[in-house]
């Protein structure tokens, strides 16, 4: 059962608290979506008004695929921005990148929203003491006018890892400093150059920040959150280490899809279910597709695979997509072996389940700090943009995984070879214990970081005091 957040905090003085009225605005990304409408949550129990900002679409998907029940976001008042219908094609499963080009168009449109949030801006600075703005880093340019607002404040959230800050800091810098690696991956083979050129100019943008949150905890990054709050060129003011933010929610209601996965794993045994899951941002070629099937039934090891192509930039538009095939016969040799899974999962009950052993995945941020919470090892694939840094982070710095590919194979096949050496190495070795052992203290530190008085709640309640501060 998650940690959530107190519905009720004790203050002596509540009008502080009642003069102060948040803005939350995120990329509109999947994982950055969820992870500010989880930080609404946490902002939105210490009875602050809270409002969330993004295009009507971007609303209706992080709703639709949110865990925590409808009364909590009854708290949380949602702004539905209108922008003009774009394209949305399918992936391209052959793509000689695996970065998702066509949510390119998404991004730049992000761009336009500057009016209509300094629209909203300007209706809310009158009604509070001091007007608190939380921008996804890289929607800088869309919250600029926050600046011309006398009470109002700007906060940089980071929905990246502390490392990967860092890190990519010292490969532009040729260094090295305080990372026990021997190679970094390079920012031009993580980011094709259109994303590069948006990143940079936000970070331009982030000029008139007041302070910075990241999406981890001082039991994970300890070392490099330190870092960065040492280096005053790349963020300015405090920084607030205010995750691992699932781990505010209340599960609502499963689905009876949901249900079925979850009835199949109380039937296995304790650590012995690989996960498998790429995200949102994803797509499999079918020569991977079959490599990765075949690894996994020569594997022997028993597993849940969510096999789906990358988020359409519209996830409701009704135009059929491409099904992605498994070789012939996959399914019927794997019953009772494995689950072969084609819709959105509760990842954070899946992995968090006595079962589930092992995660095979993209390092993508937001998954990486869900296996770390639940003390999960991981099978490392990056595909990426921040991803490959992850992987380095998980497999040679906290050593809680094992690689399915090194960085440098990126332009190679994954092989079955490759897949199913992997995965018994991390669910039937020896080593794989040790990994295990350290995974699962990292877990149950991550746990106690969440608790009344743990290092996680002391964040927040930094934070809060932060922005509810007199004068």
């Amino acid at each position: 059962m998650a940690s959530t957040p107190r519905d009720h905090h004790q203050h002596e003085n509540k009008s502080p608290l009642s003069s102060v009225v948040v803005v939350l605005v995120p990329f509109p990304a999947q994982s950055h979506l969820n992870q500010l409408l989880q930080l609404a949550h946490v902002v939105s129990s210490y009875d602050i008004p809270v409002h969330y900002v993004s295009s009507t679409l971007h609303i209706s998907q992080v709703k639709s695929r949110t865990t925590n029940p409808l009364h909590q976001l009854s708290k949380i008042h949602f702004h539905d921005l209108q922008v003009p219908t774009l394209p949305s094609p399918p992936p391209n499963p052959n793509s000689k990148t695996k970065f998702p080009e066509h949510l390119i168009p998404s991004f730049e449109a992000s761009m336009g929203l500057r009016k209509p949030i300094a629209a909203i801006l300007r209706s809310l600075s009158p009604t509070a003491r001091r007007l608190v703005v939380v921008n996804d880093i890289v929607m800088a340019s869309a919250v600029q006018d926050v600046v011309s607002l006398p009470n109002a404040e700007a906060y940089a959230f980071n929905s990246t890892s502390a490392f990967s800050s860092v890190a990519y800091r010292c490969v532009a810098l040729g260094s090295k400093h305080n990372i026990p690696v021997k190679e970094l991956p390079s920012v031009e083979s993580c980011y094709p150059s259109v994303l590069r050129e948006f990143v940079t100019f936000q970070l331009m943008m982030s000029y008139s920040l007041s302070g910075g949150l990241f999406n981890s905890c001082r039991a994970i990054e300890g070392s490099f959150l330190e870092l960065l709050a040492n280096d005053n060129f790349s963020f300015k003011g405090k920084i607030w280490a205010v995750g691992p933010l699932h781990q505010v929610t209340n599960f609502k209601e499963l689905r009876d899809q949901d249900k079925c996965i979850l009835e199949w794993l109380d039937k296995q045994e304790p650590k012995s279910v690989l996960y498998i899951s790429f995200g949102t941002t994803t797509t499999l070629s079918e020569e991977e597709i079959k490599e990765l099937a075949l690894g996994l039934e020569q594997s022997g090891v028993k597993f849940i695979w969510v096999l789906r192509d990358a988020d359409k930039l519209d996830i409701f538009a009704n135009e059929e997509g491409r099904r992605p095939q498994l070789p012939d016969g996959f399914e019927e040799r794997m019953k009772g072996m494995g689950m072969v899974v084609r819709e959105w999962v509760p990842q954070v009950q899946i992995l968090g389940h006595p079962s589930t052993g092992g995660f095979m995945s993209h390092c993508g941020w937001n998954s990486c700090m869900e296996s770390l919470s639940m003390g999960v090892p991981m099978a490392t694939w990056p595909m990426h943009s921040d991803q490959p840094m992850n992987a380095v982070f998980m497999t040679e710095v906290l050593k809680v995984g094992v690689a399915v590919m090194e960085w440098e194979q990126r332009h190679e096949l994954v092989t079955s070879l490759m897949i199913g050496r992997a995965v018994r190495k991390l669910m039937a070795s020896e080593e794989g214990e040790e990994i295990r052992k350290r995974v699962m203290e990292i877990g149950e530190a991550v746990k106690q970081s969440v608790v009344e008085g743990g290092d996680c709640r002391s964040e927040w309640d930094s934070f809060i005091a932060h922005i509810t501060r007199e004068g």
